[in-house]
């Protein structure tokens, strides 16, 4: 294992950052030496061919309600931080004002997540962190006199990143706000818009803007040289009829922004960061419809898998069949990550004694385990929804997912026989 010296920090510093997918392009180091990536870095047998030996595989936790927050998962520290009752970040900026709404931002970045939990994510075997972002992270884009939305995040995001990337994570960044929302009455856009404002050309050229000063700042600034995917938009309208001109105009126009962007700086093409759509079992139609595949390098697909809203049967077997039973590569959008999933079921059972997570921590440690040597089995890795929150159930908690013994504090211990029998 190659330590990093002084003299390699200061030779990747006057470098342009690198971005790529771990173990396939390059090794990424911690400035301990440690490599996640590696079987040295979990004392794995190099030799050893089982899916959940630390092989490359992204095995990651979601920054929730970081930088987008999503009152429903920490709703203590939504009304600590004067939001209580508002539905959306651009409601609660709304509501306060700009100066008091920057100042209750500022402290819950400052704090929502530490250097101490991405200590311990490592800790757990963990090697990656996704981001979600808003655009309003340009704050030259927002529209001031009609879009309100706090001030000052992106000296938390270089901080973040430059911890994670300290540590020796991957780091995905995704766009989880659009311009004019990609979903209606959703948080999660960070704007509860009674439309989905988002499909139409001038909103558009506002991502890719976005995108473009993005990626600038992510290969000229050494916190985020282990920044190696943009997601360039979560979650969009699942009707592929409906957001056709995503496909046609935005997706080609969102990855020429980042090319050149790329280009303008002189960053060459192994280094290009991956560009993320989401993949087709998303049901926003075929990503790649429009894109001149022959002349379009470096793309990357985001899979989100939810088995509470998917309809299968509500039976411990049938969700553990289906999972061990589904390949979320199908689609043949190769790399695919699955970039969003959790241990929830169905509203109207999830506290019935079949499921509940007070009484069933078995079968929730076999769900756990089934996924995610699933997903490494077909796709290049997982990043679950969400590392903490403020539910009490461990279901939508890494952290709490773990300190309950359902996950295991290192996630390559996990029972890797899981689907046997499925």
């Amino acid at each position: 294992m190659m330590l990093v010296t002084s003299m390699t920090l200061l030779a990747l510093a006057a470098s342009p950052v690198l971005a790529w997918l771990p173990g396939e392009h390059k090794e990424i180091y911690a400035r301990d030496g440690t490599n996640l990536f590696n079987n040295t870095a979990l004392g794995g047998d190099s030799t050893s061919k089982r899916w959940l030996q630390a092989s490359g595989k992204v095995r990651g936790v979601n920054m929730g309600s970081l930088f987008v927050f999503e009152p429903w998962i920490a709703e203590t520290e939504w009304a600590n931080m004067g939001c209580g009752g508002q539905a959306s970040e651009f409601d609660c900026v709304s509501h306060l004002g700009q100066a008091q709404a920057n100042s209750a931002f500022q402290t819950h970045w400052d704090s929502w997540i530490t250097q101490a939990d991405i200590a311990q994510m490592q800790s757990y075997g963990l090697n990656a962190i996704r981001v979600p972002v808003g655009y309003w992270m340009m704050e030259s884009l927002v529209y001031a006199d009609s879009e309100h939305f706090p001030q000052g995040g992106i000296t938390y995001l270089e901080r973040l990143c430059g911890w994670a990337s300290d540590a020796g994570f991957y780091i995905i960044i995704d766009l989880h706000g659009a311009p004019g929302a990609q979903q209606p009455g959703n948080s999660d856009t960070g704007q509860n818009a009674p439309s989905a404002g988002f499909y139409v050309d001038y909103q558009y050229a506002r991502a890719e803007q976005f995108l473009s000063w993005l990626t600038n700042l992510i290969h000229t600034t050494y916190a985020f040289r282990n920044v190696g995917m943009i997601g360039i938009v979560n979650e969009p309208i699942q009707n592929a009829d409906t957001v056709v001109t995503m496909r046609s105009s935005y997706y080609p126009g969102a990855y020429n922004a980042i090319r050149s962007a790329e280009r303008a700086l002189g960053v060459t093409q192994n280094n290009f960061l991956h560009v993320q759509p989401m993949n087709e079992l998303w049901f926003a139609g075929d990503p790649n419809q429009f894109f001149d595949l022959a002349n379009t390098v470096s793309l990357a697909y985001d899979d989100h898998r939810y088995l509470k809203w998917a309809g299968v049967p509500t039976s411990q077997y049938d969700y553990l069949s289906n999972t061990c039973n589904d390949n979320r590569n199908s689609d043949n959008n190769t790399p695919t990550i699955v970039g969003e999933f959790s241990l929830s079921v169905p509203d109207d059972v999830q506290w019935t004694p079949d499921w509940d997570p007070s009484t069933q921590q078995a079968f929730y440690r076999k769900w756990f385990a089934a996924q995610v040597t699933k997903y490494e089995q077909d796709t290049n890795g997982w990043v679950f929804w969400t590392w903490k929150s403020q539910l009490g159930d461990y279901r939508w908690s890494y952290q709490d997912a773990v300190a309950a013994g359902v996950i295991p504090g290192n996630v390559a211990d996990v029972d890797q026989g899981a689907c046997n029998g499925y």
